[in-house]
């Protein structure tokens, strides 16, 4: 039987130094796109639509976590405003913007988006494509 999720990524995983404020960040930030914690372990959740998709966790190895020079995790949102959703509760919960929502001519006339750090310092987007913009 084939696997009816599209996507071409299985899952990713960023960490966090304070689980718990990573935990209440994304809850908050995620459920603007209709995302939800699916996975619940200790020091790890795992949000989705459908399918446990983004993982917050500490660290396995004891280690600190570490911010990903160059990396950043796109979500995809449906409509624009959920995208001014995403960047206001990002705002709200801790996150500091780094691109507020709006169109990006480089990027290609169909793209609209925004982008935040999360309290960790891990870059996140929220991305809409629509050709009839």
């Amino acid at each position: 039987m084939e696997n009816a999720n599209p996507s071409i990524i299985s899952h990713i995983s960023i960490g966090t130094n304070n689980f718990d404020r990573a935990l209440a960040f994304y809850e908050k930030v995620l459920s603007t796109l209709g995302c939800r914690p699916l996975m619940k372990h200790p020091g790890a959740v795992a949000f989705g639509k459908e399918f446990p998709e983004f993982w917050v966790q500490t660290p396995f190895d004891g280690e600190p976590a570490t911010v990903g020079n160059g990396s950043h995790i796109g979500f995809m949102a449906n409509t624009k405003e959920q995208v001014h959703a995403f960047h206001e509760a990002a705002l709200k919960a801790g996150g500091a913007d780094d691109g507020a929502p709006g169109p990006r001519p480089d990027y290609g006339d169909a793209y609209y988006g925004c982008f935040i750090r999360d309290p960790d310092g891990n870059k996140i987007e929220a991305t809409f494509w629509s050709e009839a913009n």
